[in-house]
């Protein structure tokens, strides 16, 4: 099959910065069997094109990236016919992806990744924040011949607006980052990771709320923040407000080939985010033998109690209760581990390739529904 593949960005031509990993891998399994061309909406500011991961990416750039991404499908598609167009996110993604498919009368899918069906004015996040990204969900949505996501929360989410859609994880590259077996925890100080961009949707203020906590009650550990700071040191100076210097240690972004050994040497990962689609980070977790505690979003709802612990959006107080039982009890924390290890594995890139190029199969073989 020839493939189209629409996306914000996260191919950056270096294949290891400004990259979403798990993205990478579907690129590079799809592009093993099919010829996929990837157009990315702003990887960079200005248009180019540059191989990766065997696939041929069409960076879009600014001015008019939706209407030039269609433009740029079009083209590609005179010069051999596209089978399908494929969104991964919706928002801008989906749209150009089926507009564009519309066009050339070809079946297109659409993978929820991101807050595309949340609205939380709060904090400015949300596709269906305003009338406009409502009604252009609801359209390209239901204009899609495949609606699929990567956890049940998002599934059921698509339900309560009247839309069927498939679960598909988003899966870790095993080859990359290859199984570790869960252990067991020494005694004395627990090391604690969290692992995202500290950002509003994130909520680390929730998890440094719930770390002051366990530190007033005596509970020994180091936490490990792990993720680009777009804040502006907001959340540094909270830790030194909250009396966590020395026990909470901002490192910004890392690689794949930096995050890996912290992520190894971790007794949990904690997360407090307000919304996910997964998080990607806790299947990598999972991967490497650590579990999960973490507000009731993606993965961690839909583990919780059996490979994960969740708690209230925003509660921390449940956070650190939780972290501290999980803490407290290893043989509960070998439990989580073992359990999320198993699934994670289980639900690898490998998995999500074929799950995608099955749907693929079925979509084209049907033709478009419209």
């Amino acid at each position: 099959m020839k493939l189209a593949l629409v996306v914000p960005g996260g191919v950056d031509r270096t294949g290891e910065f400004r990259v979403i990993p798990v993205l990478l891998a579907l690129i590079r399994r799809l592009a093993s069997e099919h010829e996929v061309h990837v157009y990315a909406l702003r990887q960079e500011a200005a248009a180019d094109s540059w191989p990766l991961a065997g696939a041929r990416i069409h960076n879009i750039g600014d001015g008019w990236p939706r209407l030039r991404a269609i433009r740029a499908i079009r083209e590609e598609h005179r010069r051999a016919p596209f089978d399908l167009v494929h969104a991964i996110f919706s928002g801008s993604c989906s749209l150009v992806a089926v507009a564009a498919a519309v066009s050339l009368g070809l079946p297109s899918l659409v993978h929820i990744a991101g807050g595309e069906l949340v609205a939380m004015h709060e904090i400015g996040y949300g596709g269906r924040r305003f009338l406009k990204g409502r009604l252009r969900e609801a359209l390209v949505l239901r204009g899609a011949d495949a609606v699929t996501a990567a956890s049940a929360p998002i599934i059921d989410s698509l339900r309560s607006l009247g839309l069927a859609a498939r679960r598909v994880p988003l899966g870790v590259d095993l080859r990359c980052w290859p199984p570790r077996p869960p252990r067991s925890r020494g005694e004395g100080c627990a090391r604690l990771v969290h692992v995202g961009s500290l950002n509003r949707v994130k909520d680390q203020p929730t998890l440094l709320r719930a770390l002051a906590l366990l530190a007033g009650q005596g509970v020994e550990f180091e936490m490990d923040i792990v993720g680009e700071d777009t804040l502006d040191g907001e959340m540094q100076r909270l830790a030194h407000e909250l009396g966590l210097n020395g026990r909470v240690h901002f490192h910004g972004f890392r690689t794949q080939r930096e995050l890996r050994p912290v992520m190894e040497a971790a007794d949990l990962l904690v997360m407090s985010s307000r919304h996910e689609a997964g998080p990607l980070v806790s299947l990598e977790a999972a991967v490497v033998g650590v579990p999960t505690v973490g507000t009731a979003v993606g993965h961690i709802a839909e583990w919780s109690p059996s490979a994960a612990l969740a708690v209230p959006v925003g509660d921390w107080m449940a956070l650190a209760n939780a972290i501290r039982r999980v803490l407290e009890d290893d043989a509960l924390r070998l439990r989580l581990a073992v359990c999320a290890h198993r699934r994670a594995v289980t639900e690898d890139a490998d998995h999500t390739a074929r799950a995608f190029e099955a749907l693929y199969l079925q979509v084209v073989t049907a033709g478009s529904g419209r």
